[in-house]
């Protein structure tokens, strides 16, 4: 009989651009303000990717920080996957690029796009290959420049994203730690409510496409909401029931930071402490597939993350798409 593998997390890291917008500064671009935009998102400051950079220098920055953190040289890695829908170009994938860069020539590379639920579905992927045996070591990064598809005079969508990149190290495990269970979801009957209209093969680019502002970002807000309210909470529940847990039981419960408004809900339903919850939306906005791997980052750097700790991850995106990990810190 086959042997299995667990996958546990054995680096982390981050990376975010160090230009700061604040509400103040849409404030000068839109129709909107300070307090509209902290009522109805929890955001007060986002990053913005500087000139010149993109997604392939802040995926770099994460994925050092992640393998000196696993104290692994890049040519230890086995497989590289890069959740992302804003990578360098339509080809070569965004994981090629960052493979040639940190010159892990060992590494088989592909990207994931899967919205904001990129990271879990690359997360899960990771640790499918783990499991069954055919990698030990994998790169996980999920990485985001929405300030490039950003309508900036589009006052319902500008205020929400950011900039940034967050990457973990998924390594081979005898112990009974790491990732316990997972589910990936989709529905794409939904796939219009948050989309980029051209662009790909349907509408290729064109002097029109380009005027009318096609290549940005659209999106259903209300929509979107409702939809995340569901899945979020029926997501942790799947993973929770899955190994007999009580959501008081579950240590940490990292939520996609899409709008506070559905944290706040989520953990006000479950009963839960703020404390549970991580929250960087308020200083990074919606950062996409990096929210997750961002936060966790920021978790374990702060000393929050203790060993034995169980940890649920959970997103929602486009596709539509949605999704959870737990695992055993």
């Amino acid at each position: 009989m086959k042997k299995h593998y667990n996958s546990k997390i054995t680096g982390s890291g981050a990376a975010l651009p160090d230009q700061i917008i604040t509400n103040k500064d849409i404030e000068k671009m839109v129709e909107t303000s300070n307090e509209w935009i902290v009522s109805r998102t929890g955001i007060r400051e986002r990053r913005k990717l500087e000139d010149g950079l993109s997604s392939a220098d802040l995926s770099e920055r994460a994925a050092k920080e992640a393998l000196n953190q696993a104290s692994l040289h890049p040519s230890e890695i086995d497989l590289i996957l890069v959740a992302t829908v804003t990578p360098d170009h339509q080809t070569p994938s965004a994981a090629c690029i960052l493979q040639s860069r940190l010159q892990a020539f060992k590494a088989g590379a592909m990207d994931i796009a899967a919205g904001c639920t990129g990271f879990i579905y690359a997360l899960t992927v990771a640790h499918q290959f783990i499991f069954s045996g055919a990698y030990s070591k994998v790169l996980v990064v999920g990485v985001e420049v929405l300030s490039r598809i950003t309508d900036w005079e589009d006052r319902g969508t500008c205020v929400l994203f950011g900039d940034g990149a967050g990457a973990v190290v998924l390594q081979a495990a005898e112990e009974e730690s790491g990732i316990l269970n997972f589910s990936l979801k989709s529905d794409g009957r939904g796939a219009e409510l948050l989309y980029v209209p051209a662009g790909g093969s349907a509408m290729p680019a064109s002097l029109e496409t380009v005027k009318n502002r096609m290549h940005y970002l659209r999106m259903n807000g209300n929509e979107i909401f409702k939809f995340a309210v569901r899945v979020v909470e029926d997501t942790l529940f799947e993973l929770m029931q899955d190994k007999n847990l009580k959501p008081e039981e579950i240590d940490h419960i990292i939520l996609h930071q899409a709008n506070l408004r559905i944290i706040d809900h989520i953990r006000k339903h479950l009963k839960l402490p703020p404390e549970k919850f991580p929250v960087n939306i308020d200083r990074l906005g919606n950062t996409s597939s990096a929210t997750i791997p961002i936060a966790l980052h920021e978790e374990f750097m702060a000393g929050r993350l203790k060993e034995g700790d169980l940890v649920a991850m959970v997103a929602f995106g486009a596709g539509l798409t949605w999704g959870g990990v737990l695992l055993k810190w």
